[in-house]
């Protein structure tokens, strides 16, 4: 089999949207309340532009958007970056995408000046995949916050410096 070509754009677009909603649900792991969030901060950067703080890195193949990430400048640092998204279509989960994605958005980062990248995932054992493909990308476990989303659902904070 051909392996596909990846194609990123950092444009977002009003059908962004509901790529997003879709790319989100498709995954399993969110709670229906995040489902709103990711689709505002698309809609936040449609409106604002650069001023929302938002930026967005698309991943398209045969021009259908599989996988984004969103990320932004955290006020209040000189150069430190929250990963705020980073989510593949379930129906291409598993080829390489997220780790492309990633690394790309990293280098975004290093790019508009920022030194670290923060991802946070839940410590539900749902979770293992997130926490491990965070760890075989370089990022270090910087801290565990027990009972942060819910008892029971604590909070992982990991850290990669570019």
């Amino acid at each position: 089999m051909e392996k596909e070509i990846i194609r990123f754009r950092t444009e977002a677009r009003r059908e962004d949207v509901e790529a997003v909603r879709d790319m989100v649900i498709s995954t399993g792991f969110f709670y229906d309340f995040e489902v709103p969030v990711a689709v505002e901060l698309v809609e936040e950067r449609l409106a604002e532009g650069d001023k929302s703080g938002y930026h967005f890195l698309f991943a398209e193949i045969d021009g259908r958007t599989v996988a984004y990430s969103c990320y932004g400048h955290i006020m209040g640092t000189d150069a430190c970056f929250d990963l705020f998204w980073i989510v593949t279509h379930n129906d291409y989960r598993g080829k390489g995408i997220g780790k492309v994605l990633l690394e790309e958005t990293q280098k975004m980062v290093k790019e508009m000046g920022g030194r670290m990248v923060i991802a946070e995932t839940s410590t539900l054992d749902k979770y293992a995949p997130t926490r491990k493909f965070y760890i075989n990308m370089g990022y270090d476990q910087e801290s565990v916050i027990r009972d942060y989303y819910k008892v029971g659902d604590g909070k992982v904070t990991f850290v990669k410096r570019v």
